[in-house]
């Protein structure tokens, strides 16, 4: 164990692997701290389209991003029916969840000066342990020393079918062969991407979640956590 009293857990995998519904359930079982960074991308993408800005500029994106860290315009809350995201106090939790800022996010993840203006926001947030955060490159990245890595994936079908399952049960009218295409696209870019690819940490733990509950899922997490923190 570091010098850390509770352990940082790292989840990193592709869109649509569940890694939000596990980590928000993660962290309620261990009694940890959950930091969204995914939100925080997506958070970005909805302030850039409502400021026209093109999710091709990086330049602008990045002096976007650094001003919204500066000025403390994206805040995490509890509340009782689940986290809450808010942008210059609205709150944005259910704007940034539509396939359009999904793609968004990738596209504005996928520039170096975005990811450097939120990078030191995310190690803020974690540094002091007993936190579970998740993304594309939180334990090659933010935390390459967090105690415990996980890499949770699923088949790009699987993902596919849940996402296609949240979204109708809003209300949106999608078809599955375009969540599929959208899911395929994401992985893509998160994998091919210059800055901070998509990949699996040398020491994380690979779950594939494809014929699993989120139940079970984060039982067989938690015990890994819980045996982390047991050892001499």
């Amino acid at each position: 164990m570091s010098l850390r009293v509770r352990p940082i857990v790292a989840i990193d995998g592709p869109a649509g692997a569940g890694k939000s519904s596990v980590a928000r359930r993660l962290a309620e079982r261990l009694g940890f701290v959950l930091v969204d960074t995914g939100a925080l991308y997506r958070t970005v993408a909805l302030a850039a389209e409502r400021a026209a800005v093109p999710f091709d500029d990086g330049e602008a994106l990045a002096q976007l991003a650094r001003s919204l860290v500066e000025s403390n315009a994206i805040v995490f809350e509890r509340s009782s029916g689940g986290p809450k995201v808010k942008l210059f106090g609205e709150d944005v939790s259910d704007a940034i969840r539509t396939p359009e800022m999904g793609l968004g996010a990738s596209t504005v993840s996928a520039h170096g000066g975005v990811r450097a203006a939120l990078l030191d926001l995310q190690r803020q947030m974690g540094a002091s342990g007993g936190v579970v955060l998740e993304g594309r490159d939180i334990g090659t990245v933010v935390f390459p020393d967090a105690e415990v890595k996980f890499f949770l994936t699923a088949s790009p079908e699987i993902r596919a079918g849940r996402r296609y399952k949240e979204l109708t049960d809003k209300g949106q009218v999608v078809t599955f062969e375009r969540i599929l295409e959208e899911v395929k696209q994401r992985d893509a870019n998160d994998m091919n991407r210059a800055h901070a690819p998509l990949r699996q940490a040398e020491t994380a733990i690979l779950i594939d979640s494809s014929g699993s509950t989120v139940d079970i899922t984060v039982s067989k997490m938690a015990a890994i956590v819980l045996a982390k923190i047991a050892a001499p």
